[in-house]
């Protein structure tokens, strides 16, 4: 199977999925085998959502429409570009995947398979019911991936490499159980804002969906801010207002009545609104419905700390401060060379 017959069967799949990435799904007549797969596709997100309380059919439409926008030929050709993947000798990689939001492990997915490699997934209990029906999709608009892409609930075994994602204490496991293979193993990491004082309206709102896109769920959601000594909360409050109806979801809100509980039993300090906490704390991983924050003084200093954590920091969210910075309301729209912990998936695949 050549290169270019596996970016087709990817831009083949993202016009599939474009059909429901909107509140109105649109069927439309020219994507290919719809007549055998629009309709369950339907009912397996229904069942992501009956599943999964965290996966709303909001958060579900959300992760669709980024892959949709991401798995076109003009971004598969630019991500691919400084590669050469012609001389591949397929290997068996096995995919460990979280099920934090969904779809959360379509990038390494799709890295496997486009670089020509034959992909093994052990999917997370929480999110088993889209990639599979999606993967059938992909089978049929190119028939030479049957056989390159399974998924097991069972003991790894027969791989040659490994990509796994897991929390801290899992990826000591895979870093002690993998041992013997090439592999990319990630653990926990969260994103932090750096705000000025200086940022306007429109900024803080757009930082609004880095924080509560997904509930704040995702490595990329920020869950602490840096702040200038004297910083009024007020404009970040007003700006993070617009997202109240949050606290209508139920495990949103039973999130925030315990975290706000055990505060407020601690006797620790916090700033809310009814929906949302900020918690002076040094801590990166801040609970549901909270963000901690952190002041600062120098900005010079301020960059070497963040320098020095950068193995707990997954994306810097600012405007004009730092190298490499994420825009604001951008941390959930990663670009297909956006990789996690700034590890080059594609890099790594191209050479075991």
């Amino acid at each position: 199977m050549q290169l270019q017959e596996r970016i087709n069967a990817f831009v083949k799949l993202g016009d599939f999925i474009r059909q429901f990435s909107n509140e109105a799904i649109q069927k439309n007549d020219k994507v290919e085998h719809n007549d055998i797969f629009f309709d369950g596709f339907k009912h397996q997100l229904k069942l992501a959502e009956e599943y999964n309380g965290w996966f709303t059919p909001e958060n579900i439409r959300f992760a669709l429409n980024s892959w949709s926008e991401a798995l076109t030929l003009s971004n598969i050709s630019i991500w691919l570009k400084p590669y050469n993947i012609a001389s591949v000798k397929p290997k068996q990689v096995a995919v460990i995947m979280a099920g934090n939001i969904p779809l959360v492990g379509f990038h390494d997915f799709l890295s496997v398979l486009i670089t020509g490699h034959d992909v093994l997934v052990k999917q997370s209990s929480n999110d088993k019911h889209i990639l599979p029906f999606l993967s059938k999709y992909l089978e049929y608009v190119a028939p030479e991936f049957k056989g390159k892409i399974n998924f097991t609930d069972k003991k790894l075994e027969g791989f040659d490499a490994v990509i796994a994602t897991g929390s801290n204490n899992t990826a000591r496991y895979f870093e002690y159980y993998f041992k013997g293979k090439p592999s990319i193993i990630r653990n926990n990491r969260n994103s932090v804002a750096v705000l000025t004082g200086h940022e306007s309206e429109e900024d803080l709102k757009q930082l609004s969906e880095d924080i509560f896109r997904y509930y704040g769920l995702g490595c990329r959601n920020v869950s602490k801010l840096f702040v200038p000594n004297g910083y009024d909360f007020n404009s970040f409050f007003e700006a993070m207002y617009h997202w109240h109806p949050i606290i209508e979801k139920a495990k949103y809100a039973n999130n925030y009545d315990y975290n706000k509980a055990v505060y407020l039993m601690s006797e620790f300090d916090i700033l809310e609104n009814g929906f949302f906490m900020i918690k002076e704390d040094k801590s990166y991983a801040s609970p549901i419905a909270t963000a901690f924050y952190e002041y600062y003084e120098d900005s010079a200093a301020l960059k070497e700390q963040l320098k020095t954590d950068s193995d707990q920091i997954q994306c810097i969210v600012s405007n004009g401060f730092i190298e490499n910075e994420v825009d604001f309301g951008q941390t959930q729209k990663p670009k297909l060379w956006d990789y996690a912990d700034s590890v080059d998936s594609v890099k790594f695949l191209l050479s075991i």
